[in-house]
């Protein structure tokens, strides 16, 4: 069950290759997040010292969040991956120009999981290009759709 989605990503990358991750939360960031209150629009994912963060990401604390905790909205907080998809991602970006973006947060067996691409930026006129396409499916669904009634 998805929580957010991160639209503009698609619209400014290429998505290579996609990777889920656990996160590192604290508890009333659960809370926020199960209560949908989370922005992944201006998040980036960096990776620091071979540890994977998620940098931006916007969680709203509840108003019943507690008295004693100070709630910082838009903390670094740690992804989760194998050894193994870690050191791929370290390749993969110090090499090939790859950047890391968040695409969408879910449930996952009752845990709260990150998919994070791997992606390649895109230039203005690849923009265009996708959105020409795009538009030319929906118009194609619109024909379908008329030629049947």
């Amino acid at each position: 069950m998805s929580i957010a989605d991160n639209k503009k990503a698609f619209h400014d990358y290429f998505i290579e290759e996609k990777f889920e991750a656990g996160l590192v939360l604290e508890g009333w960031e659960v809370k926020a997040i199960r209560a949908g209150r989370i922005q992944l629009k201006e998040a980036y994912v960096v990776i620091k010292s071979g540890a994977v963060y998620l940098i931006g990401c916007h969680i709203s604390p509840l108003l019943s969040a507690s008295t004693h905790i100070l709630p910082d909205p838009t903390r670094s907080r740690k992804l989760l991956l194998n050894a193994s998809e870690i050191s791929k991602l370290i390749g993969k970006t110090e090499r090939a120009g790859f950047t890391l973006v968040p695409l969408n947060m879910h449930f996952s067996k009752g845990r709260i999981k990150l998919d994070i691409g791997l992606a390649k930026g895109k230039k203005q006129h690849d923009k265009r290009a996708s959105e020409k396409d795009r538009e030319w499916e929906r118009e194609k669904q619109r024909l379908v759709r008329s030629a049947q009634h």
